[in-house]
Order: C-alpha cells, then sequence, then structure tokens
C-alpha cells in the first residue's frame, strides 16, 4: 500500500474562526479539541479555492507518484465521499480524468466517516487476476455544506461547527501483490447496525429551491455520538480482530475514529488499550471526514516495521456503520 494525501490551502486556526464569527475559542477548544484545520472554501468572501476533484486527483498523484506508477497501470478508481462535487457526473470519474486514467471501472460510494473503509473493503473484493492495481481514494469538502451568513444564530452555531471540520483528501494504492515495505491489507470489517436507532448525524444537501429552508445544514445528536461511538469501536475491534485471527496484545498501532471533542478518549477508555501507539491527526487537520482514515494511513507508513501489525476504526454516527481494518508491515 502506498498513500497520498491533499490539504487545501493553508491552516485555520482557532483564533481565525473566532474573529471572523466572534465565537469564543476557550470553549470552543474545550468543547472540540482541534487547533487547526484546511478549508477548500476562503471564509472571508466565501470563495470556493479547492474542489473535491482537486483535492482527490492530488491525492492520487501523489500516491502514485511514491509507488511509481503511471496512469495505464491503474485497473480501477473507488471514492468514497459524503460530498461529490455534484449529483451528477460522479466525481470519481473526474479525478480519473484529471488524472488520465481511462478504461477503467470506476466506483463512487457516499457516505460519511466510514465511507473510506467501505471503499477500502470494495477494493479488496476487486482486487484479482485482471484487477491487479487499484487506487482508493476518501475525501470530502464538508464546509460547503454550511450556510456561512444566513442570519445571526446560525452564523454563530455555524463558527462552532467550523472549529471541529476540516476539508482534504486521501489515497492508497492497492495491489494484488505485495512488496517489502508496504502495508498489507489483512482484513476489512464493514458493518451497517443499530437497527431503529435515529440518526446521529445529518447532512442535508440543499438545492437552490431549498436556500429559504429554515433547517440548518448540519445536524449533530452530541449525546448519542458520545454514548454509541466508544461502543461500536469496540465491538469493531472484537470483530476485525475475530475475523483476522489476532489477539488484542499483538497489535502495536490503533487508528481510532477520528471525531473530534473527547469521543476519541472515550474510545481509547472503552477498548483499553495499553502499550499501543494512537495514529491520530484530528487536533492538527480537523474531522475531514473520509480523509481522515487516509491521513492516519499516511502517518502509519513512515512508522511501521515488517511484521508490526495496526487496526484502524471508524464509527459513522449519521446511521450506525461500523468498519474497521487490520494492517501488517511488510
Amino acid at each position: 500500500m502506498s498513500t497520498g494525501t491533499a490539504l487545501p490551502g493553508e491552516p485555520v486556526d482557532n483564533e481565525a474562526i473566532a474573529r471572523r464569527f466572534g465565537t469564543d475559542v476557550a470553549s470552543a477548544e474545550a468543547f472540540i479539541g482541534t487547533r487547526q484545520r484546511h478549508f477548500a472554501v476562503d471564509l472571508n468572501t466565501g470563495q470556493v479555492t479547492h474542489t473535491l476533484t482537486d483535492l482527490g486527483a492530488q491525492a492520487c498523484a501523489q500516491a502514485m507518484a511514491r509507488a511509481d506508477l503511471e496512469p495505464r497501470d491503474v485497473d480501477f478508481l473507488v471514492l468514497g465521499t459524503s460530498s461529490p462535487d455534484a449529483l451528477v457526473p460522479a466525481t470519481v470519474n473526474l479525478i480519473a480524468d484529471r488524472l488520465g486514467i481511462d478504461q477503467v471501472s470506476t466506483y463512487q460510494l457516499q457516505s460519511g466517516c466510514a465511507g473510506a473503509l467501505q471503499a477500502l473493503d470494495l477494493a479488496c473484493r476487486l482486487l484479482d487476476e485482471e484487477h491487479l492495481i487499484g487506487l482508493v481514494v476518501g475525501a470530502d469538502v464538508c464546509v460547503k455544506h454550511l450556510v456561512l451568513d444566513r442570519n445571526t444564530n446560525s452564523v454563530g452555531r455555524t463558527g462552532h461547527v467550523l472549529f471541529g471540520v476540516g476539508d482534504g483528501a486521501g489515497a492508497a494504492v492497492l495491489a494484488s501483490e505485495l512488496v517489502p515495505g508496504s502495508i498489507a491489507v489483512r482484513r476489512v470489517l464493514n458493518r451497517f447496525s443499530e437497527l431503529s436507532q435515529a440518526p446521529g448525524q445529518v447532512v442535508r444537501w440543499f438545492g437552490a429551491a431549498d436556500l429559504a429552508h429554515p433547517e440548518q445544514p448540519v445536524e449533530q445528536d452530541h449525546k448519542a455520538i458520545a454514548q454509541r461511538v466508544p461502543l461500536l469501536a469496540r465491538q469493531a475491534m472484537r470483530e476485525v480482530l475475530g475475523m483476522t485471527g489476532w489477539y488484542q496484545a499483538s497489535v502495536s498501532y490503533l487508528l481510532p475514529p477520528q471525531l473530534p471533542g473527547r469521543v476519541p478518549q472515550h474510545v481509547a477508555n472503552e477498548l483499553g488499550l495499553a502499550d499501543v501507539t494512537e495514529i491520530s491527526c484530528v487536533a492538527d487537520v480537523g474531522n475531514a471526514g473520509n480523509a481522515l482514515p487516509f491521513f492516519q494511513l499516511d502517518l502509519l507508513r513512515d512508522r511501521i516495521l515488517a511484521e508490526e501489525r495496526a487496526v484502524a476504526i471508524a464509527i459513522e454516527p449519521s446511521k450506525w456503520i461500523k468498519a474497521a481494518v487490520t494492517l501488517e508491515g511488510m
């Protein structure tokens, strides 16, 4: 596995958001815990600076360069996102076109935080004698869901939301043939769960006819997320280790769910892991949705040694999806 990442523009720190929206820095930092993030929109002008296609193509190009691949070497491309550039054409095809990848199978999965591992799951299933190399992309431009200047009350809530979110893209090259120095994907868990549970997160997609709609574009049940994510993470860890045949004590690295606030610490407490190195980045890039697992994989790539083991977990609160993957250094 070779990885690549892309972030739009310069980092935006908490003080910059506070100045723009008149939001209290201390209370937001205590609740969210993110120090900085990157946005694909200029907060002062509202101008879009990067599209999902821009970021996805940059991340893929970096992953391909690290793997010494040309466009003709890629057999398929899978994108996981909750924020495509348009309903049609599919953003995955725009990314393929930008990269010069032609005559291949493409797939786009629309999902929240677990979409990156859902895309990884699909890619692993696609690898066969005819599909030797694939590109997997996780990307989101979350800020475009927010209406920055609707009214005073919504701007205040938007300011608090902006403390937690971020935009970006990550990619990985998957190959059927493993090489020394790479990371092997052993097993992927992808489970829809929690029947009859109300969504913990809703992101509404407003069209031109909906601009006067009174509802906020983003709605979260923070209490439900704080309660259920650690439990689902424990389930995901137990299930994926069982699928792989690994003991928990054999794991050297944990890539936990990258939700802002105190949730990551609750997850760590629930898992009860000791002597495990945690790979986290939400404090520096915000909750960049489907890009986050690939940011973590990019950090892991420089640390994991041959035969060392890692587990990555993603929990999607929108309709309670648990996903996890076991990884091993080659």
